[in-house]
């Protein structure tokens, strides 16, 4: 391993460096199991007698749920810096497995919305961790595929939930699905112990006399003052309403797009497969994204991606026959939920290692808030009756600002990317231990 003499520290554990993409993609997908649980269980649950669930009621649930999560990605940045993100990651899974296991046995339904919220604290934190070890562990000038490919866990964790839902919830009841979302860690957990190497970073900071800014001076102790100082403002604040967006656009389509649809004419089985047919779009999405943003760099990429989404989801408005409405759903999964994933890779770019998992935790956080919006938006929509098209019309606003939200970030001033990774991690494509 290649190393800057001045920071030299062997991490023992690089040799499991490969483990590091596949042990975060089967974290993040059990996040994905979160993001539609709730939409699962919850026609099971408003006709559970012994709850009395309304539909109020069963968004406030939902809301709270989120804002767990937003909770947890605005702390998790900070800690991961702190105390390390193999630690964190470890501490995140633990968590939110336990809570999720208390789900199933919640004796009502607000007892059953404060574990949603305490599960979300852990929910919260693994993206933000999973980001920062993955982008480190990238090869040189991958970045932004490693990270397109670790998020498919994602929506993958999703779509096995929305099936899994069909087969056990008329089985097995609605508290089997949150047994069926712990379970996962009795082995995620021992492999993670076994086989997560720590942030090279991590270890070279402790091992000196602190964090190593991008000029090789030591840096800020504290992680967060590094999102509000300097050339940072104006991309911080930039990717906070950047992310508001593109949440905004995943939460509101995942959770209304089959009522839009009914709304629309369609019957119900499509309206649910259509939603199935966006998730693997989603997928796919993921997986060339990642590939353009390495190519054509993931400034434009992202911004190409935000305005295809736009395009795509405008129409939607357009009721079109047979397998054409398929395929127009398709394609805005493509592009709609990379975006906001690209977003995240210019991010992990953009911010100095030592502080790369507060920022990406600040803008997952902040977020949070247009994912707790968008099923707000789409459910006034329905209520007013206009879902459909103005839905979508509003959805392919959404994409545009963060279109535009995006060409507002700065470039960063000297060093590049490149010069940031060897400041920090010391010259040489192996610095870091990547793969």
């Amino acid at each position: 391993m290649s190393t800057d003499s001045s920071t030299s520290v062997t991490n023992p554990r690089e040799r499991y460096a490969r483990w590091v993409l596949p042990l975060c993609w089967s974290a993040v997908a059990l996040e994905g199991f979160d993001l539609v649980v709730l939409g699962v269980v919850l026609p099971s649950l408003l006709r559970f007698p012994a709850w009395g669930l309304t539909p109020n009621t069963a968004s406030v649930i939902s809301v709270v749920g989120l804002l767990g999560v937003m909770v947890g990605a605005l702390a998790a940045g900070p800690v991961t810096d702190l105390i390390g993100r193999r630690r964190a990651m470890l501490i995140t899974v633990v968590w939110f497995s336990v809570l999720t296991l208390l789900c199933a046995a919640a004796p009502n339904p607000w007892m059953f919305g404060v574990l949603r919220f305490l599960a979300g604290l852990g929910l919260g934190g693994v993206l933000p961790v999973a980001l920062a070890l993955v982008n480190e562990y990238a090869k040189v000038g991958r970045g932004g595929g490693a990270i397109t490919t670790m998020m498919t866990g994602y929506h993958v964790g999703a779509v096995l939930t929305a099936l899994l839902g069909i087969i056990v919830i008329p089985n097995l009841g609605w508290r089997s699905m949150f047994v069926i979302g712990a379970l996962p860690a009795l082995v995620l957990v021992p492999v993670l112990w076994r086989y997560l190497p720590e942030s090279t970073w991590y270890l070279r900071a402790r091992a000196g006399d602190g964090p190593v800014g991008e000029d090789g001076a030591p840096a800020s102790g504290n992680p967060v003052t590094v999102l509000f100082r300097g050339g940072y403002l104006r991309a911080t604040l930039a990717f906070w309403v950047t992310s508001f967006m593109g949440l905004l656009l995943v939460y509101g389509l995942n959770t209304w797009l089959p009522e839009i649809m009914r709304s629309a004419g369609y019957q119900l089985g499509a309206a649910l497969a259509l939603l199935l047919v966006l998730n693997v779009g989603a997928v796919l999405g993921m997986l060339i994204a990642g590939r353009v943003a390495d190519r054509i760099g993931v400034r434009p990429a992202t911004i190409t991606w935000f305005v295809a989404a736009m395009v795509f989801l405008a129409l939607l408005s357009v009721k079109l026959p047979g397998a054409g409405v398929y395929l127009s759903v398709l394609l805005a999964g493509i592009f709609v939920f990379s975006a906001q994933v690209l977003v995240y890779a210019y991010i992990a770019q953009r911010y100095p290692t030592w502080a790369r998992g507060t920022a990406l935790g600040s803008a997952s956080g902040v977020g949070r808030l247009g994912a707790i919006t968008g099923p707000l938006v789409g459910g006034a929509l329905l209520t007013a009756g206009i879902a459909y098209p103005w839905g979508f019309y509003i959805f392919a606003a959404v994409a545009a600002a963060g279109a535009i939200a995006v060409t507002v970030v700065s470039r960063p001033a000297q060093p590049t990317a490149e010069g940031l990774r060897e400041a920090v991690d010391g010259p040489g494509p192996s610095a870091n231990g990547r793969v």
